[in-house]
């Protein structure tokens, strides 16, 4: 069908008028995002912990009289609490162990013993360890000399991940305090959720996709991140008692390997080891080796309880979010990678598998 020149003059003065009003759409929303871009990590921290403390505010707020800001008040001040002491602890165990390893380095005291004449006959790479392990026992200063470069690089990533760490947990307090307010508002922070997703995926998806979502943050958080979080305070406080040297530096190891879902007992096995061959068999190192391999064993009971509440997230897909995360946002990505790859991943299966059901028809010859 030919269209006139009027019709055409007409059409397309309409298609430019939705060009531009696309164009400046599309230039809004840039600027948007580059003015909230710095805040982005912070706001999505405090979604994240609105959410996973959310069932708590509930409760609480009947005991309460249903005073939704009272509730939340109360729930930051006791998460507060309950991080800071730990974190006070860590950090000085951290201190600690960085300035005894320093004094070591400075006192000239510090000797590597020599390698055992097995280790030559290890398979593939025996005599190179038992030559480097020989180096080192003889002249380990003129070894470190020989890799300054290389021991120059592994400091400045000690000090910057330090650094990241010091950076994320700051914000991870302003999004604590973030997340209050977040859980003060949170039946109208809900029903504007629902609104949205309705709007993305039709009235009769929305409230479907928003209560997915929070299931799937509110499994991955309890399950992944908060599993890691108690094993490093459990194995952690057994370090600091028995004195393990590095013990904050230990704990932090076990936190990070607890997220990216590899067993803790990486950690607690060697330490174990170390305490039994430097101190002996005793009453005090049998109890610390059984308690601490006990509590690198958790994981395996509060997972069933936690991360299976909800929505079940593959395992995979939590390692390839704790990793991503933290290769692209550092240390804080590597909390919230897991989530919101999880989240990601529950909305994708949904969508596969939301299909229309296509009806087989049953066709009659005709004759």
């Amino acid at each position: 069908m030919l269209l006139t020149p009027i019709t055409e003059r007409v059409f397309s003065r309409e298609l430019l008028d939705v060009l531009i009003r696309a164009g400046l759409i599309a230039v809004l929303a840039v600027f948007c995002f580059r003015i909230f871009v710095p805040f982005l990590n912070l706001m999505v921290w405090a979604l994240i912990l609105a959410i996973t403390l959310y069932p708590l505010q509930v409760r609480l707020r009947r005991a309460l009289g249903g005073k939704d800001g009272l509730v939340a008040t109360l729930i930051i001040l006791i998460a507060f609490g309950v991080i800071l002491v730990p974190t006070y602890m860590l950090g000085l165990a951290v201190a600690d162990s960085i300035e005894h390893a320093m004094g070591i380095v400075k006192s000239g005291n510090f000797r590597i013993p020599p390698p055992a004449d097995s280790v030559a006959s290890w398979p593939v790479v025996g005599q190179r360890v038992y030559d480097f392990w020989q180096a080192a026992s003889t002249d380990i200063t003129g070894l470190a000399q020989k890799f300054a470069p290389q021991l120059k690089g592994a400091a400045v990533v000690l000090l910057e991940t330090v650094t990241g760490l010091g950076a994320g947990l700051l914000i991870f307090f302003v999004a604590l305090i973030v997340a209050g307010i977040f859980m003060a508002h949170g039946e109208k922070g809900y029903r504007s959720a629902v609104q949205i997703a309705s709007r993305i995926s039709g009235p009769d998806n929305g409230a479907q996709i928003a209560d997915l979502c929070t299931a799937t943050i509110r499994a991955v958080a309890q399950g992944v991140v908060g599993i890691a979080f108690i094993q490093m305070l459990l194995i952690g406080i057994g370090f600091v008692v028995m004195g393990i040297p590095g013990a904050g530096l230990l704990a932090l190891a076990v936190l990070l390997i607890g997220i990216m879902q590899l067993p803790a007992t990486l950690i607690t096995v060697p330490v174990i080891v170390f305490v039994i061959v430097t101190e002996g068999v005793s009453t005090a190192t049998i109890i610390f080796s059984v308690y601490v391999f006990v509590a690198g064993l958790a994981d395996n009971v509060l997972k069933p309880l936690l991360l299976g509440r909800g929505v079940a997230v593959p395992m995979p897909v939590v390692l390839i979010g704790a990793l991503g995360g933290m290769v692209t946002g550092g240390v804080i990505g590597l909390f919230i990678g897991p989530v919101m790859l999880a989240v990601g991943y529950e909305l994708f299966w949904r969508w596969v598998r939301d299909q229309p059901q296509v009806k087989s028809v049953q066709t009659q010859e005709q004759p």
